[in-house]
């Protein structure tokens, strides 16, 4: 375990999962692989169901826009409380204590600059995808394009670390092989998003999400029992029962770099308003006031899922850590049986015996299954509208020929992400997330954000920010511990930093403003004179309905 802790700190909750898990099969969970087929049957009957009610590209990308602000909150809950949060984080907390608590806080606050900065005039200035804000001003083909490739790039890093994921969970837990895992997962993603689009992805994710949430919760009660339904208590004990004692419950080594742990909240805080499987959520109800109403129920579930998940990872301390049972050759002081990450499931075996397992191995495998989904999505949707429709079109394929490029896409990407997985199976793709949330932090959120807001951004000053950010962020993953040591083999790592975020953001929007005041173009000046038209809808959802190409 000690030798854990280091990669630990430097990974999200996502890439704790995606580490290659060096442990052999646990024996065949009966349990678990009959609740995941329930799952499964009950979910298929949803994509039937949400077959018939698909009928447009409106109803495929965004479920018509008839989802409540209440359903989509949970939904974009489901979308973004994975099973590598609820293992990787609980994990994290086992391990490392308050440090655990610290990881956390960067993922949830980002959600209310979302709400604030971002939620209303997401719903009232696009359509389908993130690419018609940034480009309702400026250059249709050029920024699409841009912003396309942006979303492939983070869906792509997404996917991959997704069925990583699935893959060693289903091994571990489930007693399949590897690879049969990994097409499981990809073929019922391909079913779910063929046949019944958002309609059914949003209702898998919701489902999904009430089933974590519920399951996560009773789990978290029944460890409290333990301790007498008493936080001090269970502190205390946890304090007793860790190798370092009270040192779990201040910062340690994540905070030990100033620079690394500033660089990494920037990424989470800011990669989170530049996701776009999670942007897309919000053209999914009918106006701005239920996308408020969204990201305030989401907010409020995601922050009572990682406070549960607090709770489990200092439970699993004492209940999992003090058994020896849960240990390779009964050793305390070893690693645990399945790996690091599979302290929350050895927990429900300690408090709820197989039955319990079978049930919250069954969750999670759903949760990868709904993430997977929606990314998938997200990506089809990007390629289809912004590219084919838009670019490849110029805005005159018929609603028949977008779906017909949707599914064609989504069988692409599908297998993409299939065989990707199954590739990476043995190889850390840590660097994959923070690329992901380089990606995101640095090339999606400054071009979006500057889009709605700065009257003088142009093309030009969009595009070539973009792209810096983007190549940047790139770079500097690459060149980081996480790749050129861990990945690569070097000695050192040129870039001494794991996240990029801190250099690779500014670098974006400075680009952006430096590019965009020196362009004194026509087009320029016809794309700032544009912005009073935007400003309007953006605050009134005037034409909202109607489609955003102009």
């Amino acid at each position: 375990m000690k030798r854990l802790l280091p990669a630990l700190a430097a990974l999200s909750p996502l890439a704790a999962v995606a580490a290659p898990v060096v442990a052999e099969k646990q024996p065949l969970n009966l349990h678990a692989i009959g609740m995941f087929f329930v799952f499964v049957l009950g979910t298929l009957a949803i994509t039937w169901w949400a077959a018939r009610q698909t009928r447009s590209t409106a109803d495929f990308y965004t479920a018509g826009g008839g989802i409540t602000g209440f359903q989509n909150g949970l939904a974009i809950a489901g979308d973004y409380m994975s099973a590598a949060t609820l293992l990787g984080l609980s994990s994290l907390v086992f391990a490392k204590g308050y440090d655990g608590f610290i990881y956390t806080i960067g993922f949830f606050v980002g959600w209310p600059i979302i709400t604030f900065l971002m939620a209303e005039r997401l719903r009232n200035l696009g359509r389908f995808t993130f690419a018609d804000i940034v480009s309702y001003r400026l250059d249709q083909t050029r920024i699409r394009t841009f912003a396309a490739f942006g979303s492939l790039t983070v869906v792509c890093c997404y996917l991959v670390v997704q069925m990583v994921g699935a893959g060693q969970l289903i091994k571990l837990l489930f007693g399949l092989d590897y690879p049969v895992a990994v097409v499981v997962v990809g073929a019922l993603m391909l079913v779910y998003v063929i046949f019944g689009g958002m309609i059914a992805t949003t209702w898998v994710q919701i489902i999904k999400a009430v089933l974590l949430l519920a399951g996560g919760t009773t789990l978290a009660i029944m460890a409290l029992g333990e301790f007498g339904f008493s936080l001090e208590n269970l502190a205390g004990r946890a304090v007793d029962a860790h190798a370092i004692g009270e040192a779990i419950m201040g910062p340690g080594s994540m905070l030990a770099d100033p620079i690394n742990a500033a660089s990494m909240s920037l990424g989470l805080v800011f990669g989170i308003a530049g996701l776009p499987h999670i942007l897309m959520r919000f053209f999914t109800v009918p106006n701005a006031k239920e996308a408020r109403k969204s990201v305030f129920y989401a907010t409020g579930f995601i922050g009572f899922f990682f406070l549960m998940v607090m709770v489990l990872g200092f439970s699993a301390i004492v209940i999992v850590g003090s058994d020896p049972q849960y240990f390779v050759g009964g050793d305390t002081s070893g690693a645990l049986i399945g790996g690091g990450n599979m302290v929350a499931m050895h927990l429900a075996k300690a408090v709820g015996g197989n039955l319990f397992l079978g049930f919250l191995s069954a969750v999670a495998f759903a949760t990868i299954l709904a993430v997977v989904a929606g990314l998938a999505l997200a990506g089809a949707s990007a390629i289809s509208h912004d590219l084919y429709a838009t670019v490849l079109k110029k805005g005159r394929a018929s609603e028949r020929d977008e779906m017909r490029v949707t599914r064609i896409a989504t069988v692409g990407l599908g297998l993409v992400a299939i065989g990707l997985g199954i590739l990476f199976e043995q190889m850390n793709v840590a660097f994959l997330v923070g690329l992901t949330f380089g990606v995101a932090a640095s090339a999606n959120f400054p071009v979006l954000i500057m889009a709605m807001y700065w009257k003088d951004l142009t093309t030009r000053g969009a595009l070539w920010g973009g792209f810096a950010g983007l190549a940047s962020a790139l770079v500097l993953v690459i060149l980081s511990p996480a790749v050129w040591v861990t990945v690569l083999g070097n000695a050192e790592a040129i870039f001494p930093y794991d996240h990029p975020a801190l250099f690779s953001m500014p670098l974006a929007f400075l680009v952006i403003v430096v590019v965009s005041k020196l362009d004194t173009s026509t087009r320029a000046a016809r794309e700032r004179d544009a912005f009073e038209d935007q400003f309007v809808r953006a605050q009134t959802g005037l034409g909202a309905a109607a489609a955003s190409s102009h």
